[in-house]
């Protein structure tokens, strides 16, 4: 992680009651009801640690048909995909807590900011709160509206905004405090006149501010399937800016100044002037750092303020010939196309971009160069023509290397890869052949020559979710887990359906220590999947770490119910077999079988330390045990039963449970001495031969 000089406090509102207003096409309107009572070089900024709040609401539980929305949500869920990218906001995924619809409660919207925020930052950290919804307007007040408001009791279900400025200001730190919003309020956080008077009191810092708004006061914010397929327009060009579009000095930086003028030009331009972006110049440093893009730098004739006038910003209107093609735009993913349906990118900077489309089984269309020309719409067909062809010897080579692979154990597994290796000699092309390349040399524990093959085959074939979710079960395994989630979070987007990519962003999570967003993704994973045994391993270890044990304990015996079958045929599937049945993502060095056990001794080591925490002893004990019959080297099934002993003996007494108890300790330094449990086992040791050589005084 790197650090700023100065720390960021990105602030960014989407709000307003019907506030999103239309702008040649059918739009909704996101109003505000007032309701009675060739680049230089690249050098890498200093990143500081970083949290984001992003909140989208389009349905809420309490407001007629006519006052939900259509693309909060969306844009909640681009804005996340866009703090967590390596080539835009770098933000470490377990430090972006989402609330989208019905999560975005009154109370969660509280915890998060009073709670989860002021607890986690620090004065030299950078914090993004995005929030997409409806405002209102009530006793001269302004809130934001969760999903759960009630109109007819403003001030007490909805988050007043003069509070909110109170906690980001005096409880939430930071040193650099960006404020954008995109409300119909916009200027201030209460609709007084007095803005500057209002961010003073609200915001009384003494570091650098950075205010934008969406637009003038009383103005609509609109929002529209024009915009990248259904954004508001004032998200769109946040989004598009903090990618790299607002980099108008071309050095790979998106400043604040950089953002305002590029999203001020745009905004405008798109909605024929009805709509004003605005922003406080005197209270912030142009230069403070808002996106790094690095690789993403275009050389332009012009630098600084004077540029986003001159580029001239232009449109691609994107069409594909077929259904489901992915569509790439300078690398980053565009969504997935529907056949005739065209769709329009404005506010792209002059000069060439790379397109690129895919659909799975055919030769991709591009990647190549299409000119963006300055206030001008560029029709661009991505055209998918060619069905990918296998060479027949590479065929017959990969058939006979995949019969190996799936007969499992390293020896096939050597035999299959050599065959892979030559079908893809053979046929570079063969994105399959890479796949399972990678799958063979994972199974074979050769973790970097999977990567590239994985790597190769999404290459090959970017639209191959399969060979996504492959590769982040393979980062998973080596420890990379922010890129394993932005993988994983990719097939999300494609296809929202699949239970097996949020299963692994549940474990992801879960081993980053980011346990309520474990718990959110291991829920939609057993939603879809309620068959797939480790999806509820992993919802049961993310409850459980989450203080939900009562819970927990349910998801520990469902997937102790899925995985019964005969220990022996785990010893005969391959790695990425027994994924079928479990998951993937938890390779560890040892056989398949090993894998099976191991797995089957966590859940039994869930369900002990659940029942230890309810001080239901014996049945702790006999879990912990059950684990220990799987897995008699597991080092907390032993710390657990040494603990569980020892809290027996306190209650009851005797010496027998104290000699257990130490039996269970010795083992713990024994398996790993150099552990945090093995360390406290030491301790305790020490403390029951103390004991015990009182007694026989």
């Amino acid at each position: 992680m790197h650090a700023l000089a100065k720390p960021l406090l990105l602030w960014v509102f989407a709000a307003g009651l019907a506030c999103r207003g239309q702008a040649s096409a059918p739009q909704q309107q996101r109003d505000l009801d007032v309701v009675p009572d060739q680049p230089p070089a690249q050098t890498a900024p200093q990143i500081p640690r970083s949290y984001a709040l992003v909140v989208g609401i389009s349905k809420y539980k309490n407001l007629p048909a006519k006052a939900q929305l259509k693309y909060p949500d969306r844009d909640a869920a681009d804005m996340y995909s866009t703090l967590i990218s390596e080539k835009a906001g770098q933000f470490p995924a377990e430090g972006v807590h989402e609330l989208i619809n019905e999560q975005a409660t009154l109370a969660n919207l509280k915890q998060e900011l009073e709670t989860w925020l002021p607890a986690v930052t620090g004065p030299n950290d950078r914090v993004f709160i995005y929030f997409a919804g409806h405002g209102f307007i009530s006793g001269g007040k302004a809130y934001l509206a969760p999903y759960d408001v009630d109109p007819a009791k403003i001030g007490a279900t909805a988050f007043p905004m003069d509070e909110l400025g109170q906690v980001i200001g005096n409880r939430i730190h930071g040193k650099w405090k960006v404020l954008l919003t995109d409300a119909c309020h916009s200027g201030a956080i209460t609709p007084e006149d007095d803005t500057a008077q209002v961010n003073k009191s609200l915001l009384d810092l003494n570091s650098s501010m950075f205010s934008l708004t969406a637009s003038r006061d009383r103005e609509q914010s609109f929002e529209s399937s024009q915009w990248g397929g259904g954004h508001g327009i004032f998200t769109y060009y946040v989004i598009q800016g903090l990618q790299g579009e607002a980099d108008t000095s071309g050095d790979g930086v998106v400043t604040a100044d950089e953002l305002a003028e590029y999203v001020h030009t745009n905004v405008r331009l798109a909605t024929h002037m009805l709509q004003n972006p605005t922003s406080d110049r005197g209270s912030f440093d142009p230069n403070m750092v808002l996106a790094f893009n690095p690789g993403s730098g275009v050389t332009k004739n012009c630098s600084g303020a004077d540029c986003a006038g001159k580029l001239r910003y232009g449109t691609f209107v994107i069409e594909t010939n077929m259904d489901d093609v992915e569509v790439w735009l300078d690398g980053k993913s565009l969504g997935v196309f529907k056949k005739g349906v065209p769709q329009r990118f404005p506010g792209l900077t002059p000069g060439p971009h790379i397109v690129k489309g895919a659909h799975q089984g055919y030769e991709p269309d591009g990647p190549r160069e299409e000119q963006v020309y300055p206030g001008q719409d560029t029709a661009v067909a991505v055209r998918i023509l060619i069905a990918q062809r296998r060479n027949h010897a590479a065929q017959e080579i990969f058939d006979r290397g995949l019969d190996r692979y799936t007969r499992g154990f390293a020896a096939n597994y050597q035999v299959a890869a050599n065959d892979f290796e030559q079908a893809l000699g053979i046929d570079p092309a063969y994105s399959q052949a890479a796949l399972y390349l990678g799958r063979t040399y994972h199974a074979l524990y050769e973790e970097d020559k999977a990567k590239d093959a994985l790597k190769k085959a999404i290459e090959i074939d970017p639209a191959y979710l399969e060979a996504r979710l492959s590769y982040a079960a393979v980062l998973l395994d080596t420890g990379e887990l922010d890129e394993a989630i932005r993988q994983l979070d990719s097939v999300a987007k494609q296809d929202p359906g699949n239970g097996m990519a949020w299963y692994l962003e549940s474990q992801a999570f879960v081993r980053k220590g980011s346990y309520a967003q474990g718990v959110d993704s291991g829920n939609q994973a057993v939603k879809l999947t309620p068959a797939n045994a480790e999806a509820h391993l992993w919802l049961g270890e993310a409850l459980r770490r989450n203080g939900q044990c009562d819970l927990a304990t349910s998801q520990y015996e469902s997937y102790l119910s899925l995985s019964n079958f005969n220990s022996a045929l785990a010893g005969k599937l391959n790695y990425y077999v027994l994924g079928s049945l479990f998951g993937a993502g938890t390779m560890k060095r040892a056989s398949q079988q090993d894998i099976w056990r191991e797995l089957r001794a966590q859940a039994y080591e869930g369900i002990c330390d659940c029942d230890w925490m309810h001080k239901r002893y014996d049945e702790a004990s006999m879990q912990c045990h059950k684990a220990l019959a799987l897995v008699p080297q597991d080092l907390f099934a032993n710390y657990r039963l040494g603990i569980v002993f020892t809290e027996q003996y306190n209650a009851i007494g005797g010496q027998a449970l104290l000699q257990e108890a130490r039996q269970y300790f010795d083992a713990v330094i024994a398996i790993n001495p150099d552990t945090d449990e093995a360390q406290r086992s030491r301790k305790y040791v020490a403390q029951i031969d103390s004991v015990l050589s009182q007694a026989r005084r």
